[in-house]
């Protein structure tokens, strides 16, 4: 046989297995007036049984959808170790049911994997379970429903937000994980070292701790991939990255997660906090937008999202500004608050409110609660161009700032930073001003669907004392 008759043969018959196989999103979105009476298979796992006088009815998903497809069996075809739970595949032709869905009518059922649900399962057919409960088993979580619909439209988002930026000219740029700085200088790392006792053996060297040896310095799980970013944006101009951080804080609370994803911009050739704020502002509208239409099911099957802010201009007040209003409020908060403190939880959420629940950037703020690399404002050199961006449901989602581009003013912050001497030496050779934002991509999920614990967005949340799998 010849190369070119078989590779037309098996295009063939790979052609035939794909026709063959739908999938449930597959079949949902097809018309039913020209599938009715096709012989298809499809694959699954049962989310539903019920028995009639001659048949059963079968409800399944298959994680492409959060619409369950039915299949009707005759009571004399039901394998026997059928059950809740079970992944199965099925053959036979496609029909219409008295209420116009389409549902497979099959004699033909094979159970793949059965599922014991009196062995120790933790899920019921039709039962809604507390998340508290869920979260104890997340390695079958995926398998309720609504979270399932929470991750599919995680997927959404993240393609979403990377579409976005490529289109404006983005460059993805993949920073390390393993790191030697501190980006955010408040020392909660965890700390990275070889798992291998011979191994740090035949590294060791004298005068050089066990942490030290084998990369010649202290490595620790990056918190920021910003410092790489800025490196990066002085060749392409408009940079991102999009991947895990880690904070080693030893806190439980539901906007806190011991490693995360962040979105992370740097844009070159800026000077203003503003075109900052413009960049946050169409990117979190325009993701909204794109997600409410593609994700319009799975939105549905959480509960949905109320976004009445979409058509409002996000507002925008300085710190000081922010601070008069929580004095002016302190009747109505529990904590108070002095200049120069930074803002609870409890004052952000406030500020948002007092904005009838529009999000709100903060601007200018003192130059103590800033990291080292912020640029001063240039008419107040107490003050520095940074921002908040504050949302409901949890406070803070956004931060971000103009980075300080002077090479004498940043060397004076950094006497004792020897391992960002490579920093500094960015500015010294074909310097450009920068600018650039960071966004929890776990809190924006929070934020949009109004989810009270953000390790309900993730699908392996890691927190103090869990790290289980």
């Amino acid at each position: 046989m010849s190369l070119l008759k078989f590779n037309r043969n098996l295009f063939a018959i790979l052609k035939v297995q794909r026709c063959h196989v739908h999938s449930m999103l597959q079949i949902c979105n097809d018309n039913s007036e020209t599938i009715v009476g096709k012989h298809v298979k499809v694959q699954g796992w049962v989310y539903a049984l019920r028995k009639m006088k001659n048949s059963i009815f079968i409800d399944i998903m298959d994680g492409s959808t959060p619409n369950m497809f039915q299949l009707v069996v005759s009571k004399s075809n039901k394998p026997d170790k059928l059950s809740f739970g079970s992944s199965i595949k099925a053959e036979g032709k496609l029909a219409l049911n008295p209420n116009g869905k389409v549902e497979l009518h099959t004699d033909n059922i094979v159970v793949i994997g059965m599922c014991d649900v009196m062995d120790g399962y933790p899920f019921a057919p039709r039962k809604l379970y507390h998340m508290d409960y869920v979260r104890q088993f997340l390695h079958l979580r995926p398998r309720i429903r609504t979270f399932s619909s929470l991750l599919r439209i995680r997927d959404m988002t993240s393609a979403t937000i990377e579409n976005y930026l490529r289109s404006k000219g983005y460059i993805h740029i993949h920073t390390p994980i393993l790191t030697s700085n501190d980006c955010e200088g408040a020392g909660k790392l965890f700390l990275v070292k070889p798992d291998c006792k011979d191994l740090l053996k035949s590294m060791k060297r004298e005068g050089i701790e066990e942490e030290e040896s084998f990369f010649n310095t202290k490595s620790f799980l990056t918190v920021s991939g910003q410092l790489h970013l800025e490196a990066a944006a002085r060749t392409f101009t408009k940079v991102y990255t999009f991947g895990p951080v880690f904070r080693a804080e030893n806190c439980k609370a539901r906007l806190h997660l011991a490693e995360f994803y962040m979105l992370e911009t740097e844009l070159a050739f800026i000077n203003s906090i503003d075109n900052i704020m413009i960049e946050v502002e169409s990117l979190i509208k325009y993701v909204v937008k794109d997600i409410l239409v593609k994700c319009a099911s799975d939105i549905h099957a959480i509960g949905g999202c109320e976004v009445q802010w979409l058509d409002k201009k996000f507002a925008c007040i300085t710190y000081d500004e922010a601070i008069n209003i929580l004095q002016n409020n302190t009747s109505c908060l529990e904590i108070p608050i002095k200049y120069g403190a930074n803002l609870s939880k409890e004052h952000e959420l406030f500020l948002v409110k007092h904005n009838d629940n529009i999000p709100i950037f903060i601007t200018n703020w003192p130059k103590e609660m800033k990291p080292f690399y912020v640029k001063e404002c240039k008419d107040n050199s107490s003050k520095v161009d940074a921002i908040d961006l504050l949302v409901p449901t949890v406070g803070e989602l956004v931060g971000g700032s103009i980075r300080e581009d002077d090479y004498e003013k940043l060397k004076l912050k950094l006497p004792l930073m020897s391992n960002l001497s490579w920093y500094l030496e960015l500015r010294k050779y074909g310097n450009v001003p920068t600018g650039g934002f960071g966004m929890g991509f776990e809190r924006f999920l929070q934020f949009i669907f109004n989810i009270p614990n953000i390790k309900d967005t993730i699908p392996f949340p890691r927190w103090p004392h869990n790290c289980s799998l």
